[in-house]
């Protein structure tokens, strides 16, 4: 059953998704996926599943990692960790103009995406189940377009900012829609950047607090050397999280008031 907040979700979601699929972008961009159509079953799924209510804490990445969300459609989405532990999966598209160097192959994906293996993995070792996870916390890309040069990634940021300009307006007017829908107390962008478009996009929302933590991806050097004590620590001293000494258990209740 979809609950009134996932709802409002998805028709979110839908809205973006068509509003970036009729942006075009130029060399060096080679091919731009988006996950949000051909994945779009397994993201809804995603939505109805763990959308609904208040969330305390909302976490959100860049844009999809080229053997995360472009594969599946699920945000940081790790196959392993989205099949095992969010109990997602189903059948996945293809994008209208594949890349032969990146292709898309659903769950049946065999590379691992570090930064959702990662986070999600931090996740697990902290609640137990994804259950709990979400009873107070979120995540969701703030960019749904995966771009390519040849076989490299390409990140928004990284695009002219004639190009950039009506994407972010389209991703800030979703993540205000997202936000309004969740009303978390925290949005904490994965990385510097996250948090940036967080604080442009949510301006005016005194009662949300934003703040950041170290991007998981294996391309910073910071991250590789223990990502989860050093997003925990952040997470911590932010506020945002109690400290704990406690092995996580699958039967403990969510800690709603200081997680």
């Amino acid at each position: 059953m979809t609950t009134a907040t996932a709802s409002l979700l998805i028709k979110a979601a839908r809205k973006l998704s068509t509003a970036v699929d009729a942006m075009r972008f130029a060399p060096p961009v080679t091919h731009v996926y988006n996950p949000l159509d051909y994945a779009w079953g397994v993201h809804r799924s995603y939505l109805e599943r763990f959308g609904e209510g208040h969330k305390r804490v909302v976490f959100i990445g860049m844009n999809p990692g080229p053997f995360g969300m472009a594969q599946i459609g699920v945000p940081f989405g790790e196959i392993a960790s989205a099949r095992d532990w969010l109990g997602l999966e189903g059948p996945v598209g293809q994008p209208r103009d594949s890349n032969p160097k990146r292709p898309v192959l659903g769950f049946a994906c065999t590379r691992s995406e570090v930064s959702g293996q990662r986070l999600w993995g931090l996740f697990r070792q902290r609640f137990g189940t994804a259950e709990a996870f979400f009873a107070a916390h979120f995540v969701a890309n703030y960019c749904p377009l995966a771009f390519f040069e040849g076989n490299r990634n390409l990140t928004p940021d990284k695009l002219p900012v004639a190009e950039q300009r009506p994407l972010l307006a389209a991703c800030d007017a979703h993540l205000r829609t997202l936000i309004g829908a969740l009303r978390p107390d925290w949005v904490i962008g994965s990385g510097k950047w996250g948090e940036q478009r967080a604080r442009h996009a949510l301006d005016g929302h005194a009662e949300v607090r934003i703040g950041s933590i170290l991007h998981p991806s294996p391309a910073s050097p910071a991250a590789n050397r223990g990502w989860a004590s050093a997003a925990t620590a952040q997470l911590v001293a932010l506020g945002v999280w109690r400290q704990t000494t406690a092995a996580p258990s699958a039967a403990r209740p969510p800690e709603r008031g200081g997680q």
